[in-house]
């Protein structure tokens, strides 16, 4: 129902509200104190990181990017957007090979997509577990996770093994603890 709802939006709404999404997310504490963003590269349809990237770049701060290594995911730094190409799944990956380092960048800001969300930040990812995985062997990175209003359901059905993001920015609200 989401992706429906996601490809059927006119993208000229889609670009307006990721724009507004990203700017909440740059007023964040989290975003301003963060020498370093991990953030996933949107696709088919998601809020745009574009405006972050751009932002964090702008900023000097440093980017990294998610790339599917097997069952793991791991970030990599990027300067630029020639430095990702189509990857697993038809996602945009690093292809720089400059590994973020996992003890220097643990508390990276992880900015955190998803198919659909509840009002307790519950998330519904794509079904294989990356980020769940990454997050359980990370557990330092303060998380956002972004959204449009309309991805927000009554409730997501949740397993043990689920990790929900610290904040939940849509295009009307910051949904947090």
């Amino acid at each position: 129902m989401v992706k429906d709802r996601r490809r059927d939006l006119p993208e000229a709404v889609l670009k307006e509200n990721s724009r507004r999404i990203c700017e909440t997310v740059m007023s964040l504490e989290d975003f301003q104190n963060a020498a370093e963003i991990f953030v996933y590269m949107d696709c088919k349809g998601e809020v745009s990181t574009r405006p972050l990237i751009e932002a964090a770049w702008r900023l000097g701060k440093k980017v990294a990017a998610p790339k599917v290594e097997g069952e793991d995911m791991k970030y990599y730094y990027i300067s630029s957007y020639t430095d990702v190409e189509d990857g697993c799944f038809h996602v945009p990956e690093p292809v720089t090979g400059r590994a973020a380092s996992d003890r220097t960048s643990e508390r990276a800001l992880l900015i955190v997509p998803g198919v659909g969300f509840d009002e307790k930040r519950n998330r519904c990812g794509y079904g294989k577990g990356f980020y769940d995985r990454y997050l359980a062997a990370h557990p330092l990175h303060p998380t956002v996770a972004l959204a449009f209003e309309f991805q927000i359901v009554d409730e997501v059905l949740t397993r043990p093994e689920d990790i929900r993001p610290k904040k939940l920015v849509t295009e009307a609200r910051v949904l947090q603890d």
